[in-house]
């Protein structure tokens, strides 16, 4: 990495707004609509831009992930310029971890009432950054590609514009129920295998 660049991260670094802050901001902006309406979706959409098939303009997702102006990058000191770092450096948490120790990546799940964990807005969060490059992402669709259960752990937590399961409706039963409730679990190996399977074709787009 250049020293201009050093410099620019640390730059951005230094502007972003913590987590917290960050989940609060979102709140607040509820009437925006943007793609991001609490902290685990907006984790699960980042996740989806570093693991994903393709390389993507920051403008391009992080509009409206925020829901904010382009014009919004180029003012520091912002409330927008400090969410801005912040999905930044996220952004390049989640890829430094999984280039680097992939056992470590911990998806920002929300909690249930009674403590269990509930995935639902992180994988919706990674399906919508899905959407507008559904053509980039069909192989991992496709009946056929025997790769296509590495989205499965996210997308049985998914559901489509009426409220309906993504998959379908699940079959009743106890182990049904437990295998729901731990299916979380497989999330972070599938989004680094998801990673490892997307790299070449990544690679041989961006170049």
């Amino acid at each position: 990495m250049s020293r201009r660049r050093d410099k620019a991260s640390s730059s951005m670094a230094a502007a972003a707004m913590s987590l917290v802050q960050l989940e609060r901001w979102l709140q607040d902006r509820t009437e925006r609509r943007p793609v991001a309406t609490s902290l685990p979706v907006l984790d699960g959409y980042i996740a989806a831009i570093v693991a994903g098939p393709a390389s993507i303009s920051p403008l391009d997702w992080i509009c409206p992930l925020l829901a904010i102006d382009a014009d919004a990058f180029n003012h520091g000191g912002t409330p927008e310029f400090a969410a801005i770092s912040a999905v930044v450096q996220r952004h390049n948490e989640i890829s430094n971890v999984l280039s680097t120790a992939p056992h470590r990546f911990a998806p920002l799940h929300s909690r249930k009432p009674n403590g269990d964990v509930d995935a639902a807005p992180w994988c919706q969060g990674f399906h919508a950054a899905m959407q507008p490059r559904l053509k980039a992402w069909a192989p991992l669709l496709e009946l056929s590609n025997i790769n296509r259960g590495l989205l499965l752990p996210i997308l049985l937590h998914c559901v489509d514009d009426q409220g309906r399961p993504l998959l379908g409706p699940a079959r009743k039963g106890r182990d049904t129920a437990e295998f729901l409730r731990d299916a979380h679990s497989d999330i972070p190996a599938a989004v680094e295998a998801m990673r490892q399977y997307w790299m070449p074709i990544r690679y041989a787009r961006a170049g």
